[in-house]
């Protein structure tokens, strides 16, 4: 089927828009030629405003070959002959999964997928280029392939074993069929080569198409004078699909736009603008105890919650819709019941709960950041101006000195000041934190301000042979016993109080810092690395864990979106990484090296030179 088409591609340049070594490896053994030039366009479409999961997979794909089409024709002064995109997604109960960003998003896609039948589409673009005297021709064929695959009932032990096997962090879904994934999967209907990532048979009757018989007049070709810029120039759309699948073949002709036609539809920008209206349902919804409700008695329907909640039954049903419409609840029947997702973090005692940092955030955050105007009128703290907000935002685990207690409430005053607001996420960070260096030759370590000693725990749980101390203010370090439960690392854990700018520090081989330098002003973090210094032994280490500012500003949203909140606080400031290492090694310490864990935070481990 495909040797008649490849000799005719033998003196074409074909190229592959994609990274993937699955989608190169399929190709190649298919006998066809082709270079590699991996896409950039970064993967944001909107999915709520597809039609159907695999419209989104097809656009993927476009855009990407697209991207890569532009990018070579601005190079070369002529775009390739052929250009291939692909993008495969896998989708259960209507819910679109990717590559997973971390272990916990990797265990919740394949719990989602655990017992269950679910759908793997791979969207996929050819675009062939004709270029002359600067002009560019484009002919886009789209198509899209299905293959049902359903997974046994597995094990929590199981999903974990394959979860840290590493296979299911670059793979769309979490899982890899070709490999150890295949062991999940209990049957499959249709394309196999699919799953892996392109459908290979599909594309070559595609190619046997348009390549190996005289050109449909379905399939347009479109005139461009220069370059077509990604989202702006879509050339026609394919021949009907042969098999008569609606779908699967042609879509509407795409066209240039002009500066007459009106703009896309901004759906992201919507989404945006309608952003804290989702916040606040979460935040209600978790006060409510929604999540407590049903997990100790869902599925219920809405009139049973809201008698449990004693609120309205109108209301309730409002609610847990918008819960439902959020992902954090499942719709089925008898009523509604957490998700996964929720289970998992919402119920206010859940291992990893969030419940805390949500309180913390609807009861405080939320209030002080109806004064962000005037807090960016008049400027950070100390800069001459004091932002005029009620309420501020105070450090946690620390006292700050006299000099800057006046005017603020005091830890004390404050909500939360029992700190088990942040356990739940600071457990959900601790793994991340501590795997991500090598800490075996440190026999000792101190955690400054380490609140409930959750990165503690599980740091004595990752070196059986270091002992922790959790250096915090007296009323933090109070017995945590209900926080964690007895294991043989209990042992290596202690809690000693003490203010760290006031009281003798404990001797260590090791300080962490995690989250607490952001909390300060400078002079007050130079003063507590002085303080390191003097304490740490040549050899010894200080491992710091902050949100930073100094990275891409896709990449670094948390960062910045925090900098910006910092204009509500009385003290502190947000960092780049970079800066920390310059305030480091200007108390002695050598960086040795740096890390990225959880998204989010950004990790350097500095040791104290010889004298």
């Amino acid at each position: 089927m495909m040797y008649p088409v490849i000799q005719k591609l033998l003196h074409k340049r074909v190229v592959l828009a994609s990274a993937s070594p699955r989608r190169q490896e399929i190709l190649s053994q298919a006998g066809l030629r082709f270079e590699v030039v991996p896409s950039r366009f970064k993967e944001t479409l909107n999915k709520a405003s597809f039609a159907t999961p695999y419209a989104y997979a097809i656009e993927t794909a476009v855009q990407k070959a697209l991207e890569v089409t532009r990018r070579i024709h601005q190079k070369d002064l002529r775009a390739p002959d052929i250009v291939i995109g692909a993008d495969t997604i896998v989708t259960v109960e209507g819910l679109i999964l990717e590559k997973p960003v971390d272990k916990q998003d990797a265990y919740r896609m394949l719990s989602r997928l655990n017992g269950k039948e679910h759908s793997v589409f791979t969207g996929v673009a050819i675009i062939h280029c004709f270029s002359q005297d600067g002009q560019v021709d484009l002919e886009v064929s789209e198509f899209y392939e299905e293959t049902k695959v359903t997974f046994s009932e597995l094990s929590e032990e199981l999903l974990w074993d394959y979860i840290h096997s590493g296979e299911p962090m670059d793979k769309a879904g979490g899982y890899g069929i070709q490999a150890l994934g295949g062991m999940l999967v209990e049957s499959i209907r249709g394309d196999f080569l699919n799953v892996v990532g392109f459908p290979l048979n599909r594309f070559c009757r595609r190619l046997a198409e348009l390549y190996g018989a005289p050109r449909r007049d379905g399939l347009r070709r479109l005139r461009h004078d220069s370059d077509p810029p990604v989202g702006a120039c879509h050339a026609a759309g394919d021949a009907e699909d042969p098999d008569g699948a609606p779908g699967r073949g042609a879509r509407a002709a795409r066209h240039t736009r002009t500066a007459g036609d009106p703009p896309p539809f901004p759906t992201g920008l919507l989404e945006l603008i309608a952003g804290f209206q989702a916040s606040k349902a979460l935040f209600t919804a978790c006060s409510l105890r929604v999540f407590d409700v049903l997990r100790d008695e869902g599925p219920l329907e809405a009139v049973a919650v809201a008698r449990k909640i004693g609120a309205s039954e109108s209301g309730t049903a409002r609610l847990l819709d918008a819960c439902a419409a959020l992902g954090l609840l499942d719709s089925a029947a008898g009523g509604y019941r957490n998700s996964p997702l929720a289970a998992r973090h919402l119920p206010s005692d859940a291992d990893y709960s969030l419940h805390g940092l949500i309180q913390h955030d609807d009861e405080l955050t939320w209030g002080a950041l109806a004064h962000l105007e005037a807090a960016v009128r008049q400027g950070p703290p100390g800069s001459g101006e004091q932002a005029k907000s009620p309420q501020t935002l105070i450090p946690t685990g620390t006292a700050p000195q006299a000099a800057l207690t006046d005017g603020r409430p005091s830890l004390q005053d404050a909500k939360w000041h029992i700190p088990t607001a942040p356990h739940g996420f600071s457990k959900l960070m601790a793994q991340q934190l501590a795997t991500a260096f090598d800490l075996s030759r440190f026999s000792s370590a101190c955690d400054l301000g380490g609140s409930t000693g959750a990165l503690a725990h599980e740091l004595a749980r990752e070196y059986p042979g270091l002992k922790v101390i959790v250096f915090d203010l007296p009323e933090v370090t109070e017995p945590m016993t209900h926080l964690h439960p007895a294991r043989p690392q209990t042992e290596q854990v202690s809690f000693m109080p003490g203010d760290i700018f006031r009281d003798r520090l404990p001797e260590a081989d090791l300080y962490i810092l995690s989250g607490i330098l952001h909390d300060w002003p400078d002079e007050q973090v130079h003063e507590l690395l002085s303080r390191l210094s003097g304490s740490c032994k040549p050899g010894g280490g200080v491992l710091v864990a902050e949100v930073a500012v100094d990275k891409d500003i896709w990449s670094d949203r948390p960062g910045l979106l925090r900098a910006l909140s910092r204009l509500l606080r009385v003290q502190g400031r947000e960092r780049g990484m970079r800066r920390y290492r310059q305030m480091l090694e200007q108390h002695g310490f050598h960086v040795a090296r740096t890390a990225h864990a959880a998204g989010i935070l950004d990790l350097v481990l500095a040791t104290r030179a010889a004298a």
